[in-house]
């Protein structure tokens, strides 16, 4: 029926296509309802609108310009933005712990 060279073959690519569906799960298998990635709950936040949250954050700076480019940057980089104009950034770590090259805290 089949020679033994036919049975191995077909077994290693059994092999090769469950690997394949375990890694593909895997990837699937991302931070859920309740797990935190940056500091916030991913399943229940995939992604902000970064220049509305960050048009709210700086709204009342002094250097408009410059808050909105900074907090930009923080919110891509973290995908969270504290409420409010300041403070609140005990609700989002990521950004809170984003320093500059002098070591000051880079996110407004």
């Amino acid at each position: 029926m089949f020679s033994a060279s036919r049975l191995f073959l077909l077994f290693l690519v059994l092999i090769g296509l469950v690997q394949i569906y375990l890694e593909a799960a895997e990837v699937g298998a991302s931070p859920t309802v309740g797990q935190q990635r940056n500091g916030m709950k991913a399943g229940l936040l995939l992604s902000i609108d970064c220049s509305a949250a960050c048009g709210e954050r700086c709204k009342k700076a002094s250097r408009h310009k410059m808050c909105l480019r900074a907090c930009g940057t923080c919110c891509a980089r973290c995908n969270c933005v504290p409420p409010g104009t300041s403070g609140n950034q005990d609700l989002c770590p990521c950004y809170a712990s984003q320093t500059t090259h002098g070591g000051r805290l880079k996110c407004p």
